[in-house]
């Protein structure tokens, strides 16, 4: 049974390829960081996990979808999987982990404080976590799958009310990736000059999702049409870590438990 939407990027559907190097990207910049007992949450697909497994003594990784969770046990057996839903983490002791990543999965959570406060229990003192979320300045148009975005600043905030020391850094591209999003502004502002009554934010996001995945389908597709060289050629080595947060596609955030 297929799990790909365009908000499950694929890495096997050409179109998908820039947003999937991009998601790869950011486990490629966690393996310098990652060592000892290591907990994802949300690992999706399982993008990351042949990177970062040979790094961790121990790896645990959760997420929502039963049929992931089956299919990942059987190709990385030396990997825990669980099926959760969450905050908060049921079943997770407190002080377990030396580190936590958890990519593009903030935005979907409805109780974000929570999901910090629970990453904060399960770290041990002196643990760190690692978080990426896309950069709302550089978002395109509503995402209804999102409960929201943020900027660097909201985000800063919010982590720093639970945790005592952050880093608030940004993933942005090279001129490569940025000539692929200006094609990509263009193609979405095409679609959305019909949206005259600003329906994309008034409307319920249960409404949107299938209209938006099928319009950002078509719109991936057409990218493909026209420059399929450029679509194709992205690497996840285009993709950068940047120390100007506000004008970047991604933040990435490292919070410290204390």
């Amino acid at each position: 049974m297929a799990t790909y939407t365009t908000e499950i990027t694929s890495d096997k559907i050409v179109s998908d390829n820039p947003i999937h190097q991009r998601l790869l990207r950011a486990y490629y910049l966690a393996q310098p960081y990652v060592k000892g007992k290591l907990l994802e949450l949300g690992c999706g697909e399982g993008r990351g996990v042949e990177l970062l497994s040979p790094l961790a003594e121990e790896y645990l990784a959760l997420d929502k979808i039963e049929e992931i969770i089956q299919k990942l046990s059987k190709t990385y057996p030396k990997v825990r999987f669980q099926q959760a839903v969450f905050p908060p983490f049921e079943n997770v002791p407190d002080n377990e982990f030396d580190w936590i990543v958890s990519f593009q999965v903030i935005e979907h959570i409805k109780n974000d404080k929570l999901f910090l406060e629970e990453i904060h229990r399960v770290l041990k003192p002196g643990g760190k976590a690692l978080i990426t979320t896309p950069n709302i300045k550089m978002t395109l148009t509503r995402n209804p799958w999102h409960i929201r975005e943020y900027t660097a600043q909201e985000l800063s905030d919010l982590v720093k009310s639970v945790f005592g020391n952050v880093e608030m850094k940004g993933i942005t591209g090279n001129e490569k990736v940025m000539e692929y999003y200006e094609m990509n502004k263009k193609s979405v502002r095409k679609i959305t000059r019909f949206d005259i009554f600003n329906l994309q934010y008034r409307l319920p996001a249960a409404l949107l999702r299938i209209p938006y995945d099928i319009l950002n389908r078509m719109n991936r597709n057409s990218l493909k049409s026209s420059d399929n060289s450029l679509v194709s050629s992205i690497h996840q080595e285009d993709y950068l870590l940047s120390d100007d947060p506000d004008n970047s596609l991604d933040l990435f955030c490292i919070m410290e438990k204390v």
